[in-house]
Protein backbone atom coordinates (compact mmCIF):
# COMPACT_ATOMS: atom_id res chain seq x y z
CA UNK A 1 0.00 0.00 0.00
CA UNK A 2 1.83 3.07 -1.28
CA UNK A 3 0.81 6.53 -0.03
CA UNK A 4 1.65 9.59 -2.12
CA UNK A 5 2.22 12.96 -0.49
CA UNK A 6 2.35 15.99 -2.78
CA UNK A 7 4.02 19.20 -1.60
CA UNK A 8 3.70 22.35 -3.70
CA UNK A 9 6.19 25.13 -3.02
CA UNK A 10 7.20 28.60 -4.13
CA UNK A 11 9.83 30.58 -2.21
CA UNK A 12 8.98 28.47 0.84
CA UNK A 13 12.41 27.98 2.39
CA UNK A 14 11.30 29.54 5.68
CA UNK A 15 8.67 26.84 6.35
CA UNK A 16 9.52 23.87 4.13
CA UNK A 17 11.98 22.09 6.43
CA UNK A 18 9.38 21.21 9.06
CA UNK A 19 7.19 19.70 6.35
CA UNK A 20 10.07 17.57 5.09
CA UNK A 21 11.01 16.56 8.63
CA UNK A 22 7.46 15.42 9.38
CA UNK A 23 7.55 13.11 6.35
CA UNK A 24 11.01 11.75 7.11
CA UNK A 25 9.90 10.86 10.66
CA UNK A 26 7.10 8.59 9.45
CA UNK A 27 7.26 5.00 10.69
CA UNK A 28 5.64 3.81 7.46
CA UNK A 29 8.12 3.17 4.65
CA UNK A 30 6.13 2.93 1.41
CA UNK A 31 5.79 6.67 0.86
CA UNK A 32 6.09 8.53 -2.41
CA UNK A 33 6.81 12.22 -1.84
CA UNK A 34 6.40 14.50 -4.86
CA UNK A 35 7.61 18.09 -4.52
CA UNK A 36 6.34 20.50 -7.18
CA UNK A 37 8.16 23.82 -7.08
CA UNK A 38 7.24 26.93 -9.04
CA UNK A 39 10.85 27.89 -9.85
CA UNK A 40 11.62 29.36 -6.44
CA UNK A 41 14.25 32.07 -6.13
CA UNK A 42 15.23 31.26 -2.54
CA UNK A 43 16.68 28.06 -1.02
CA UNK A 44 13.51 25.98 -1.41
CA UNK A 45 14.90 23.67 -4.10
CA UNK A 46 18.24 23.31 -2.31
CA UNK A 47 16.42 22.14 0.83
CA UNK A 48 14.36 19.70 -1.22
CA UNK A 49 17.44 18.30 -2.96
CA UNK A 50 19.24 17.85 0.36
CA UNK A 51 16.19 16.01 1.66
CA UNK A 52 16.08 13.80 -1.45
CA UNK A 53 19.68 12.68 -1.05
CA UNK A 54 19.32 11.82 2.65
CA UNK A 55 20.82 8.39 3.29
CA UNK A 56 18.26 7.88 6.06
CA UNK A 57 15.35 8.26 3.63
CA UNK A 58 16.99 5.95 1.12
CA UNK A 59 17.28 3.34 3.86
CA UNK A 60 13.59 3.73 4.64
CA UNK A 61 12.69 3.32 0.98
CA UNK A 62 10.92 6.63 0.49
CA UNK A 63 10.58 7.62 -3.16
CA UNK A 64 11.17 11.35 -3.64
CA UNK A 65 10.66 13.27 -6.84
CA UNK A 66 11.33 16.99 -7.33
CA UNK A 67 10.05 19.09 -10.22
CA UNK A 68 10.97 22.78 -10.36
CA UNK A 69 9.50 24.77 -13.23
CA UNK A 70 7.26 27.74 -13.78
CA UNK A 71 3.53 27.27 -13.31
CA UNK A 72 0.42 29.41 -13.41
CA UNK A 73 -0.33 29.10 -9.70
CA UNK A 74 -0.93 26.65 -6.88
CA UNK A 75 -3.64 24.61 -8.58
CA UNK A 76 -1.58 24.22 -11.74
CA UNK A 77 1.19 22.83 -9.49
CA UNK A 78 -1.31 20.53 -7.80
CA UNK A 79 -2.40 19.18 -11.18
CA UNK A 80 1.23 18.43 -12.02
CA UNK A 81 1.64 16.48 -8.80
CA UNK A 82 -1.61 14.66 -9.43
CA UNK A 83 -0.40 13.49 -12.84
CA UNK A 84 2.79 12.05 -11.33
CA UNK A 85 1.23 10.23 -8.37
CA UNK A 86 1.59 6.44 -8.36
CA UNK A 87 0.46 5.62 -4.81
CA UNK A 88 -2.80 3.93 -3.90
CA UNK A 89 -3.96 7.07 -2.06
CA UNK A 90 -2.72 10.64 -2.27
CA UNK A 91 -2.80 13.73 -0.10
CA UNK A 92 -1.53 17.30 -0.44
CA UNK A 93 0.85 18.46 2.29
CA UNK A 94 2.01 21.90 1.31
CA UNK A 95 4.98 23.85 2.61
CA UNK A 96 4.51 24.69 6.28
CA UNK A 97 1.95 21.92 6.86
CA UNK A 98 2.99 18.79 8.74
CA UNK A 99 1.77 15.28 9.45
CA UNK A 100 0.33 15.13 12.95
CA UNK A 101 2.51 12.29 14.27
CA UNK A 102 5.16 9.82 13.08
CA UNK A 103 2.44 7.17 12.74
CA UNK A 104 0.02 9.23 10.63
CA UNK A 105 0.75 7.59 7.28
CA UNK A 106 0.77 4.14 8.93
CA UNK A 107 -2.72 4.91 10.25
CA UNK A 108 -3.95 5.85 6.78
CA UNK A 109 -2.37 2.77 5.18
CA UNK A 110 -3.86 0.47 7.84
CA UNK A 111 -7.33 1.90 7.25
CA UNK A 112 -6.93 1.48 3.50
CA UNK A 113 -5.73 -2.12 3.83
CA UNK A 114 -8.72 -3.03 6.01
CA UNK A 115 -11.14 -2.62 3.09
CA UNK A 116 -10.75 -5.11 0.21
CA UNK A 117 -12.88 -2.89 -2.05
CA UNK A 118 -10.99 0.24 -1.07
CA UNK A 119 -12.34 3.64 -0.06
CA UNK A 120 -13.01 6.76 -2.05
CA UNK A 121 -11.49 8.98 0.64
CA UNK A 122 -9.77 8.36 3.96
CA UNK A 123 -9.90 11.39 6.25
CA UNK A 124 -9.32 12.71 9.76
CA UNK A 125 -9.08 15.81 11.93
CA UNK A 126 -6.86 18.87 11.63
CA UNK A 127 -5.04 21.09 14.12
CA UNK A 128 -3.99 24.65 13.26
CA UNK A 129 -0.40 25.84 13.80
CA UNK A 130 1.22 29.26 13.92
CA UNK A 131 4.15 30.43 11.80
CA UNK A 132 6.60 28.70 14.18
CA UNK A 133 4.80 25.37 13.84
CA UNK A 134 3.21 25.38 17.33
CA UNK A 135 -0.34 24.01 17.57
CA UNK A 136 -2.74 26.82 18.50
CA UNK A 137 -6.05 24.95 18.38
CA UNK A 138 -8.45 22.72 16.55
CA UNK A 139 -9.84 23.62 13.16
CA UNK A 140 -13.25 25.29 13.31
CA UNK A 141 -14.92 22.38 11.48
CA UNK A 142 -14.78 18.82 12.79
CA UNK A 143 -14.73 15.86 10.42
CA UNK A 144 -18.18 14.23 10.27
CA UNK A 145 -18.62 10.59 11.16
CA UNK A 146 -20.05 9.95 7.69
CA UNK A 147 -18.64 12.04 4.87
CA UNK A 148 -20.29 12.36 1.45
CA UNK A 149 -20.09 14.97 -1.30
CA UNK A 150 -23.27 16.51 0.15
CA UNK A 151 -21.48 17.19 3.45
CA UNK A 152 -19.63 20.18 2.02
CA UNK A 153 -22.90 22.11 1.77
CA UNK A 154 -22.11 23.01 5.38
CA UNK A 155 -18.58 24.20 4.59
CA UNK A 156 -15.33 22.36 3.97
CA UNK A 157 -15.76 19.95 6.88
CA UNK A 158 -12.50 18.11 6.13
CA UNK A 159 -9.30 20.05 5.55
CA UNK A 160 -7.68 19.44 2.18
CA UNK A 161 -4.50 18.26 3.93
CA UNK A 162 -6.50 15.65 5.88
CA UNK A 163 -8.20 14.28 2.75
CA UNK A 164 -6.50 11.15 1.35
CA UNK A 165 -8.10 10.46 -2.03
CA UNK A 166 -8.12 7.16 -3.88
CA UNK A 167 -5.56 7.83 -6.62
CA UNK A 168 -7.42 5.78 -9.24
CA UNK A 169 -10.30 8.23 -8.85
CA UNK A 170 -8.34 11.41 -8.17
CA UNK A 171 -6.06 11.25 -11.20
CA UNK A 172 -9.07 11.56 -13.49
CA UNK A 173 -10.26 14.75 -11.77
CA UNK A 174 -8.09 17.79 -12.33
CA UNK A 175 -8.25 21.03 -10.38
CA UNK A 176 -10.37 23.61 -12.19
CA UNK A 177 -7.97 26.48 -12.98
CA UNK A 178 -10.86 28.92 -13.38
CA UNK A 179 -10.83 29.11 -9.58
CA UNK A 180 -7.98 31.09 -8.03
CA UNK A 181 -8.42 30.23 -4.34
CA UNK A 182 -11.17 27.62 -3.96
CA UNK A 183 -10.45 24.91 -6.52
CA UNK A 184 -9.66 22.53 -3.66
CA UNK A 185 -13.28 22.62 -2.44
CA UNK A 186 -14.59 21.86 -5.93
CA UNK A 187 -12.01 19.08 -6.42
CA UNK A 188 -12.86 17.36 -3.14
CA UNK A 189 -16.57 17.41 -3.96
CA UNK A 190 -15.97 15.94 -7.42
CA UNK A 191 -13.72 13.21 -6.00
CA UNK A 192 -16.43 12.23 -3.53
CA UNK A 193 -19.11 12.31 -6.23
CA UNK A 194 -17.10 9.90 -8.33
CA UNK A 195 -16.44 7.67 -5.31
CA UNK A 196 -20.17 7.48 -4.71
CA UNK A 197 -20.79 6.69 -8.37
CA UNK A 198 -18.35 3.80 -8.01
CA UNK A 199 -20.13 2.74 -4.79
CA UNK A 200 -17.06 3.36 -2.61
CA UNK A 201 -17.55 4.63 0.92
CA UNK A 202 -15.29 7.06 2.79
CA UNK A 203 -13.40 6.25 6.00
CA UNK A 204 -12.93 8.41 9.11
CA UNK A 205 -9.79 7.34 11.01
CA UNK A 206 -10.90 9.31 14.11
CA UNK A 207 -7.47 10.86 14.59
CA UNK A 208 -5.80 14.19 13.95
CA UNK A 209 -3.78 13.57 10.80
CA UNK A 210 -2.63 17.06 9.81
CA UNK A 211 -1.21 20.23 11.32
CA UNK A 212 -2.23 23.04 9.00
CA UNK A 213 -0.34 26.34 8.85
CA UNK A 214 -2.84 29.16 9.34
CA UNK A 215 -3.16 31.92 6.77
CA UNK A 216 -3.68 29.98 3.53
CA UNK A 217 -4.82 31.49 0.24
CA UNK A 218 -8.52 31.49 1.17
CA UNK A 219 -7.71 33.56 4.28
CA UNK A 220 -5.43 35.95 2.42
CA UNK A 221 -8.06 36.47 -0.34
CA UNK A 222 -11.18 36.19 1.80
CA UNK A 223 -13.61 38.09 -0.43
CA UNK A 224 -12.60 36.19 -3.57
CA UNK A 225 -12.77 32.94 -1.61
CA UNK A 226 -16.36 33.65 -0.54
CA UNK A 227 -17.41 34.45 -4.11
CA UNK A 228 -15.75 31.32 -5.51
CA UNK A 229 -17.21 29.08 -2.81
CA UNK A 230 -20.68 30.43 -3.52
CA UNK A 231 -20.16 29.60 -7.21
CA UNK A 232 -18.87 26.11 -6.32
CA UNK A 233 -21.80 25.36 -4.02
CA UNK A 234 -24.31 26.65 -6.56
CA UNK A 235 -22.71 24.43 -9.19
CA UNK A 236 -22.94 21.28 -7.06
CA UNK A 237 -25.97 21.87 -4.83
CA UNK A 238 -28.20 24.29 -6.73
CA UNK A 239 -29.07 27.95 -6.11
CA UNK A 240 -31.86 27.49 -3.55
CA UNK A 241 -29.83 25.23 -1.28
CA UNK A 242 -26.78 27.48 -1.61
CA UNK A 243 -28.74 30.63 -0.67
CA UNK A 244 -30.27 28.84 2.32
CA UNK A 245 -26.93 27.62 3.61
CA UNK A 246 -25.26 31.02 3.16
CA UNK A 247 -28.08 32.65 5.09
CA UNK A 248 -27.39 30.20 7.90
CA UNK A 249 -23.65 31.03 7.75
CA UNK A 250 -24.49 34.74 8.20
CA UNK A 251 -26.78 34.05 11.17
CA UNK A 252 -24.24 31.72 12.79
CA UNK A 253 -21.46 34.29 12.39
CA UNK A 254 -23.65 37.01 13.90
CA UNK A 255 -24.39 34.88 16.96
CA UNK A 256 -20.71 33.95 17.32
CA UNK A 257 -19.71 37.64 17.32
CA UNK A 258 -22.09 38.34 20.22
CA UNK A 259 -20.53 35.76 22.52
Amino acid sequence: MKITLITCTYNAAAVLQRTLDSVSRQTYDDIEHIIIDGKSRDDTVALAEQYKTSSYLHHKGHQIRIVSERDTGLYDAMNKGLALATGDYLCYLNAGDTLASPSTVATIAAAASASPAGYGVIYGETDITDEQGAVIGKRHHSAPERLTWRSFRHGMLVCHQAFYANTAIARGIRYDLRYRVSADVDWCIRVMKEAERQKLSNCNVHQTVCHYLRGGMSVQSHRQSLAERFHTMRRHYGLADTLLMHAWFVVRSAFASLR
